[in-house]
């Protein structure tokens, strides 16, 4: 029986944004595998992270909870939901599953597994590579996990995280001689600064002109942006500052991280097909999050528009070609990364305890969502499918955008009469949404600011550009 079942293969990436597939319409990367897993599956365009930030995103990935529900919101949170709330590989083991992660998990603690049972985490890599004779030592170049300008890795590509983290995953399935079948986690730490892929990745891109970026005619001028919404910006980045030229070279050198771990996904699959396992495992590719790569003068993650919160999603159904009825095909529901548990549950046959409460819903079935509500930190967002509402709690700013016609959110509609109606309705299920969990951004059942928005100054004054040495091993920033 337990042949039959399929295996299941998770591949994450770290602050990848939605549109950068060639298949699904980037002309200007080079994604030749997961092109294939468009052109082999099932490619959901409007896919989110429902906290668009590392820990609160893996912790939805294991949880099948949106973030406001189990608690972790933002990468500052101490708080361990995976510690006390059913997990994905947990649940699978209990089903008759072989369960191992490779790569970034962003647990706490940090060795904490959390129901698999076998992990190989960053430290395992930093420990490996400081063996390998005449390996010279990655992230050699100070540029940190935060700042997003060029640089080219200081260690060959055999020798890289990237490379790694592939074959520790090809080890697993070609070694395992367990029965069951597996669920194997890939966790990529790229396209997340530093942008160091190999020099040969960023050659590629030689004379392949970069998308410009994204204004609209709320955020021509970075200074009448709310602050608050260029506070991740400011503290981490200041790509505000970058020039155009700047920012086509950020965007390369990006875009270079993202084709690295493409072209090594071509060596996994490779050996999925070789050890005939590829007609019997799932493969379902996502990131934890987006990244605004300039668009609207912002850098790195955690607000709710549409570069850092909309994420790849693409699943491919077993099959050794493109032999599978739903092969290239879209789905356009609302689907976030709470539902990976709920769809990997059901490929799996696998049924969840009756009490265990699950926020998202299985991708394959027909029960859809209308409604999408997130949380991250001060950031709140709802999201529909024409509409979407920003609120920013510290200082109250607000955005609204029309996404049918308007999908990179270049028109405010907030003080568009014509668009009262949704305004009203979205800001409604916000204060709704807040009041249940006695939110005190929704107290007297009214939106309101919890604290004054920063200066520009102050969040300047407290950049992070992501400090993190390779000598400490033991630690799982080391991208």
């Amino acid at each position: 029986m337990a042949a039959s079942r399929p295996n299941i293969l998770l591949i994450t990436t770290d602050q990848q944004r939605f549109d950068t597939i060639h298949a699904a319409g980037n002309k200007s990367i080079w994604t030749p595998h997961l092109n294939y897993l468009c052109d082999t599956g099932i490619r959901y365009t409007r896919a989110y992270a429902d906290s668009p930030v590392c820990g609160p995103s893996r912790a939805t990935i294991m949880t099948g909870l949106h973030a406001h529900t189990h608690g972790h919101t933002s990468n500052n949170d101490r708080v361990s939901p995976m510690a006390t709330v059913p997990t994905l590989p947990g649940l699978l083991a209990a089903g008759g599953y072989q369960t191992k992660a490779v790569g970034k998990m962003h647990f706490t603690p940090l060795r904490a597994k959390y129901g698999f049972e076998d992990a190989e985490l960053l430290p395992d890599y930093y420990d490996w590579v400081s063996k390998v004779p005449g390996a010279s030592p990655p992230k050699n170049h100070g540029i940190g996990e935060n700042e997003m300008v060029p640089v080219f890795s200081t260690t060959k590509d055999e020798h890289s995280l990237t490379h790694w983290t592939v074959q520790r995953s090809i080890d697993f399935i070609e070694t395992r001689t367990d029965p069951r079948p597996f669920f194997l986690w890939t966790s990529f730490t790229k396209p997340h600064p530093p942008w160091d892929a190999p020099r040969e990745y960023w050659d590629i891109y030689d004379g392949i002109p970069m998308p410009a970026p994204v204004y609209g005619d709320w955020s021509q001028d970075p200074e009448q942006i709310p602050a608050e919404l260029m506070g991740p910006t400011y503290c981490l980045n200041g790509v505000d500052r970058f020039s155009p030229q700047q920012l086509a070279n950020a965007r390369r050198a990006y875009y270079a991280c993202i084709s690295n771990v493409d072209y090594k996904l071509g060596l996994l699959f490779t050996r999925l097909r070789e050890l005939n396992l590829l007609k019997n495992t799932w493969i379902i590719f996502t990131s934890d999050h987006g990244e605004m790569l300039g668009d609207h003068h912002m850098g790195a993650k955690s607000v709710f528009l549409e570069p850092s919160a909309h994420v790849p999603m693409l699943i491919r159904p077993p099959g050794e070609w493109n032999d599978e009825p739903r092969g290239g095909s879209t789905d356009d529901r609302l689907a976030c990364l709470a539902d990976l548990l709920p769809t990997i549950l059901e490929i799996a046959g696998v049924t969840p305890p009756a009490d265990l409460s699950i926020d998202g819903l299985s991708m394959l079935g027909e029960k859809q969502r209308d409604t999408l509500i997130g949380q991250c930190g001060p950031f709140h967002a709802v999201i529909e499918r024409e509409w979407k509402y920003l609120f920013t709690e510290a200082g109250g700013s607000e955005l609204l955008f029309n996404l049918a016609d308007d999908p990179m959110e270049q028109r405010n509609r907030l003080n568009d009469p014509a668009a009262a109606p949704a305004q009203k309705r979205l800001k409604d299920k916000l204060i709704a949404a807040l009041a249940k969990r006695v939110h005190a951004a929704a107290a007297g059942g009214t939106l309101q600011s919890t604290r004054p928005e920063r200066s520009r100054a102050e969040m300047r004054r407290i950049a992070w550009p992501g400090f993190h040495s390779p000598k400490d091993h033991e630690c799982d920033l080391l991208h």
